[in-house]
């Protein structure tokens, strides 16, 4: 079974020590600009480096559900893909937040198009299961016959 999940659990790695670098990234803004816990307001700069990884983080547990789903229930190989452009345009977001504000809407875009992706293919996964094993009929071999 290890052989079937391998690339989903290398690339949740890679996405929790993502998320350990953007919590990283707001220690070091709070000390750069000296704001100590719980405030979360401050200079334009910290307030765009906190908001970048509050909102990474809010989005990780959607991604990680259909990262999982996409490749149990359709393909190991296209979701772990699809995670790894996730997380690369998750960076990007993180960096071109910390930039400036405009230089985030790319890389968000992109990363939701991403996300939509995986549910789609989540979808259709569940769906070709469930027809499959419920009611006996394999779309798979009708769209092959």
């Amino acid at each position: 079974m290890l052989d079937q999940i391998h690339w989903l659990a290398a690339v949740t790695v890679l996405g929790v020590l993502e998320q350990a670098y953007f919590f990283l990234q707001v220690i070091y803004a709070r000390r750069l600009f000296g704001i100590s816990p719980p405030k979360t307001s401050g200079p334009p700069e910290f307030e765009r480096i906190f908001r970048a990884q509050v909102n990474s983080s809010e989005y990780f547990p959607i991604f990680l559900a259909l990262l999982w789903q996409a490749g149990l229930f359709f393909h190991q190989g296209l979701a772990s893909a699809l995670g790894l452009f996730y997380l690369c345009a998750r960076y990007c977001y993180f960096m071109g937040y910390k930039a400036s504000p405009s230089e985030r809407l790319a890389p968000i875009y992109f990363s939701a198009g991403v996300l939509w992706i995986l549910i789609a293919v989540s979808a259709l996964g569940i769906l070709h299961f469930f027809l499959s094993h419920y009611v006996g009929l394999n779309i798979l071999q009708l769209l092959t016959a």
